[in-house]
């Protein structure tokens, strides 16, 4: 059922009808405060919305308000087996606290830090993961994993209402997509609470982004999901752009230019590969949202190219340079992607206008910076 319940991490709605956040993890020690610091810029020039940072000891949670300080998002302490520390963070000013109610030290420990986000106006994650179930649950695991990541995501929130707190989001990962998409499924049906969608130890980065692209969108398709991290073996960034190609994909956010390319086949004239691989390559320097299409032949050229704001199509000797349906000359190969980007920069420098044409925009929302 949709959620309308809403919480806020720092500045960022989750939740209630905001738009999908997309946040990411930082791989650094937390202690190392320069190194933190240079993640969680560079997560939010890709566009990550929330950085989550590991605090597994007191140096970690004594660095957090250096970093608070000075990260341009806001930071979400990932807390385990230590209240004191979640209590810590809180104190250093974090816009949201992972805990695992679970683990962190009986009811006594979760209502320490329970009082504490009270006090503060801290948000808290709860949730289950199916690596780390408790104890009595894994009988439940064997036979129904989902069934077993909802159960302890219930018991998890029946603490903290009992507690009379109401300000959180929920979890309920798995490694297997279909367990990860069905615990989803049946979490929606019974909570009114913002849902965070992941496909937990999901892989290196292909196989992490299917399985991530598959897992998460077949839930935000149905309306299920405020939040997403898709989990990579690999550098965080990466995470933040599989993230905004799965929201883009589904038509449900706007970041950045989206590239359009044809797989190649023996019509071409050109290597598409390379070619698309190089354009892709210089569109990650803009922050603004429109469509560019490289195509290798004149079969595909004229309706795919044509259909987006900017294109080209490969030729025998020259190519053909499109802008917002209109072919606008052709180009010798080696000038092909120079010249799409003068097009390009030209069109910004003028306000981005876009002349009528009879394709369907899709009223998005689009987020512009990082």
């Amino acid at each position: 059922m949709p959620v309308t319940r809403q919480i806020h991490v720092g500045g960022v709605a989750i939740g209630g009808g905001a738009p999908v956040v997309v946040q990411s993890m930082a791989t650094t020690k937390t202690h190392d405060v320069d190194a933190t610091l240079a993640q969680v810029t560079a997560l939010a020039d890709a566009g990550c919305e929330i950085v989550r940072v590991a605090v597994p000891g007191i140096p970690d949670a004594d660095a957090l308000a250096l970093i608070v300080r000075d990260a341009p998002v806001p930071i979400i302490a990932d807390i385990h087996f230590n209240a004191s520390l979640a209590i810590r963070a809180m104190d250093a000013g974090v816009a949201a606290v992972r805990i695992n109610p679970g683990n962190i030290g009986g009811e006594v420990k979760v209502e320490q830090v329970v009082r504490k986000a009270i006090e503060t106006g801290t948000p808290l994650r709860i949730g289950a993961n199916s690596g780390s179930l408790p104890e009595h649950l894994r009988p439940l695991a064997t036979a129904d994993p989902a069934g077993a990541l909802v159960k302890a995501a219930q018991e998890e929130i029946e603490v903290l209402e009992r507690l009379g707190f109401h300000d959180f989001k929920i979890s309920v990962k798995s490694t297997s997509v279909p367990v990860m998409i069905s615990a989803y499924r049946r979490l929606s049906e019974l909570v009114d609470y913002p849902l965070h969608l992941g496909v937990t130890e999901a892989g290196t980065l292909i196989t992490g982004a299917v399985k991530s692209a598959v897992g998460i969108g077949a839930l935000l398709l149905e309306g299920i999901g405020d939040t997403i991290r898709v989990s990579l073996s690999t550098d965080p960034v990466e995470e933040v752009r599989v993230a905004y190609e799965i929201l883009k994909a589904l038509g449900l956010r706007k970041f950045g230019p989206e590239l359009i390319a044809c797989p190649s086949c023996g019509r071409t004239n050109v290597e598409v590969h390379s070619l698309a691989e190089t354009v892709e390559d210089r569109l990650r320097a803009y922050k603004q949202h429109f469509e560019v299409a490289v195509m290798g032949c004149a079969v595909n050229g004229p309706g795919e190219a044509g259909d987006a704001d900017f294109g080209i199509a490969g030729g025998r000797d020259a190519g053909h340079i499109y802008a917002h349906g209109a072919v606008l000359r052709r180009v010798p190969q080696e000038r092909l992607v120079e010249e799409l980007f003068a097009e390009i920069d030209g069109w910004i420098a003028k306000g981005m206008p876009r002349p009528t044409r009879g394709r369907r925009k899709l009223d998005l929302p689009v987020l512009t910076g990082g």
